[in-house]
């Protein structure tokens, strides 16, 4: 893909993000993505009401006149988003996969975060792992695209390549070291998959109760209709080889959803509903 043609692609998925978000806001990152400290901002009067906590009692005693603290958060926050591109990820509803879906949700914090000093590490996870350097702004977004392209994961037209041939998954020991790499407490780490192809259950259920790490599962009508009368096969055997079939591990989802903490972690978001807001309306 050439630069020109980057450009294109940038535009094209900023413009989806404008039109099909209605809560576009920098205050998302900002009321979940905490930074690591205060930084002093300046002196203020002390009115009624005021945290006497931050009263400067040195300049108290020297003028009679309380002055509270106040305070900047500290930011560049890291947000480490991790992109499931294996193969049932290409399913999609009218014309929009679950890749796609999660490529764009990926270049919408690439661009909150450029507004709010913050910044995006990608990871993509299909038949290999790529780690793209933290940026933020459409510098991390034409690094993303760059990547997919490169790793046959999208056109040269900016669309997702549904044809792209998977070699052997990525072994369980390998992503698992990978997703713990990023796990540290100074890091954000966003999850984008169906969980039909992604790390092991028990680990899955391990992760997802940790407060820095947000796990979304992206969804097309074909995963959550009532009766589903057909079987995705997968290649990588799911659960320790217990589990054959798609329609299985959906069953084993509902039934830990049931158990509590694995319910209030894993968002839904469907892609025949305006996914890119309610993934804003999960965040703040």
């Amino acid at each position: 893909m050439d630069l020109k043609s980057v450009e294109r692609t940038v535009a094209q998925i900023k413009n989806t993000i404008f039109k099909n978000s209605n809560s576009f806001s920098i205050g998302m990152l900002k009321s979940k993505f905490k930074g690591t400290g205060l930084q002093f901002k300046e002196h203020q009067i002390y009115s009624h009401g005021d945290d006497v906590r931050f009263i400067d009692w040195k300049i108290l005693a020297k003028t009679s006149q309380p002055y509270i603290k106040t305070f900047d958060e500290e930011r560049n926050v890291e947000i480490v988003v991790l992109i499931d591109a294996t193969e049932t990820m290409l399913i999609g509803h009218k014309g929009v996969s679950k890749l796609q879906a999660s490529v764009e949700l990926c270049c919408l914090l690439y661009l909150l975060a450029k507004e709010s000093s913050d910044y995006v590490h990608a990871v993509i996870i299909s038949d290999k792992i790529i780690s793209l350097k933290r940026a933020s702004g459409e510098t991390g977004v034409i690094s993303l695209i760059s990547a997919l392209e490169a790793d046959g994961l999208m056109l040269s037209n900016g669309k997702i390549n549904i044809g792209r041939k998977y070699n052997e998954y990525v072994a369980d020991k390998e992503l698992i070291a990978s997703v713990l790499k990023h796990l540290e407490r100074r890091r954000e780490v966003v999850i984008f998959s169906d969980f039909n192809n992604f790390v092991d259950d028990t680990f899955l259920k391990r992760i997802a109760i940790r407060s820095n790490v947000h796990c979304f599962q992206v969804q097309s009508p074909l995963d959550y209709a009532d009766k589903m009368p057909y079987s995705i096969i997968t290649k990588k055997p799911i659960g320790k080889g217990k589990f054959k079939c798609r329609q299985e591990r959906v069953c084993m989802l509902q039934t830990h959803r049931k158990e509590g903490d694995i319910e209030k972690k894993i968002k839904r978001l469907h892609l025949d509903e305006r996914y890119l807001e309610e993934f804003v309306k999960e965040m703040i």
